[in-house]
Parts: structure tokens; C-alpha cells; sequence
């Protein structure tokens, strides 16, 4: 993907993902031009490249894109991994807390982010990506580039100043240093309450003896 110039960006992402602002593309040319202290033709490169981007980004929408989408079929799953450049697939399961918890962020995440595909599958359903993919514990967030895991997310390690608390901009760190996101946009700084996490008691692992057991 062609590198967009920074003012471009900033204004795609200010009109995406609210599709609010779908009909207000002249008014993002005006912004821009205000905002355009340019050369002619320097300025007139960057509105053409406001229009491709803004065309680009509804097209990818219309294609699932920016959006964070639950399958139920393996096959599926593996059609879309392997047909996918960016995609992000959260394995988790409805009992438990902290899925619901990742699945918040990956929801927040999803439409920011229309060149990445995000999607989730509960593990009751996906026995044998389950055992073939080695997961034990839930939430489990892959990345996959161009159909190849290039990152996973076990729980919440590694995200946030600690395993319990963690901020969707963390996430997002996390998943643009495994090359599946192109650029930052989400800007929170707040993290999530320790003690609305802790809620949903340790990490949950496939096979354990708690009542939470799914397997």
C-alpha cells in the first residue's frame, strides 16, 4: 500500500469509521485546503489522494472490511486467514470475561483499521484450529499476514503495565508492531479497571479443572 501523506491520513481518519460523514467529502477538501499551505501542485496531489482514500476505504467496507465480524465455520475461517493480507482472529469463548473484554477492544479497533480484517470464533466451534494451532488459553488474538501467524496474544500478557490492565491503544501497539495494522488511531489512554477485569478471575485455559472449563 502507497504511503499516505500525514494531513490525508489524519482527515480519513477523522471521517472513518463514522459513516455519518460519508456525504461530507467536499467538506474534507475544504478542511484540507484551509489547512494547505503547499505548493499548487503539492496541494492538489493530496486532494486527490483524499478522494482514492476515502473511495478505497468504502470499498474495503463493502468487502467486511472495518468491522469485527463472528464466523462459525473452520473452513471459513481458513478461507478468509489465507485469502486476507491483514487479519486479526480472536479464538474465545461466551462464559468468559475476559473474551468479552478483548472483544471490546477488537470492536473499537476494527473500524479504524479497513485494510485488516477482524474476526472471531468461538473455540467450542473451531476443535481442530484449536488443537493445530496449539491454543490453551483464552482469550487467544492471532495475527495473521498474508495467511502466516505472525503474532499471538495469549490473555492479556504483554499488554498494558500490567496483565490485568490494559488500554485499546495497547492493543493496537501491539498488533502494528506484528505488522498486521498500517498506523496508529487510537489515541485512549485510560485503562481498563483492574477490578472490572479481575472480575473474570485468572486466565482461562483450555482443559483446566475450573468451573469455567470449556473443553
Amino acid at each position: 500500500m502507497a504511503s499516505v501523506d500525514n494531513k490525508v491520513a489524519a482527515l480519513v481518519d477523522k471521517a472513518l469509521p463514522d459513516e455519518s460523514h460519508s456525504g461530507d467529502e467536499n467538506d474534507l477538501f475544504d478542511e484540507l485546503e484551509e489547512d494547505d499551505s503547499a505548493l499548487d501542485a503539492f496541494r492538489e496531489q493530496r486532494m486527490q489522494q483524499l478522494h482514492e482514500e476515502l473511495a478505497r476505504a468504502r470499498y474495503m467496507r463493502s468487502q467486511d472490511y472495518g468491522k469485527y465480524a463472528e464466523v462459525t465455520d473452520e473452513k471459513q475461517l481458513m478461507d478468509i486467514t489465507t485469502s486476507t493480507k491483514y487479519c486479526v482472529v480472536h479464538f474465545f469463548h461466551t462464559d468468559f470475561r475476559r473474551c468479552q473484554i478483548m472483544s471490546s477492544h477488537l470492536e473499537t479497533l476494527a473500524p479504524k483499521h479497513f485494510d485488516t480484517r477482524f474476526i472471531r470464533i468461538d473455540a467450542e466451534k473451531a476443535p481442530f484450529l484449536v488443537t493445530k494451532l496449539k491454543i490453551k488459553i483464552l482469550p487467544c488474538v492471532i495475527a495473521f499476514v498474508e495467511g502466516i501467524a505472525v503474532d499471538r496474544v495469549i490473555g492479556f500478557d504483554g499488554l498494558g503495565h500490567s496483565e490485568d490492565t490494559f488500554t485499546t491503544s495497547d492493543l493496537e501497539q501491539r498488533l502494528l508492531k506484528a505488522g498486521v495494522l498500517q498506523r496508529a488511531k487510537t489515541t485512549d489512554v485510560e485503562p481498563r479497571s483492574v477490578q472490572h477485569v479481575k472480575q473474570g478471575g485468572p486466565r482461562q485455559q483450555v482443559g483446566d479443572d475450573s468451573d469455567e472449563d470449556w473443553d
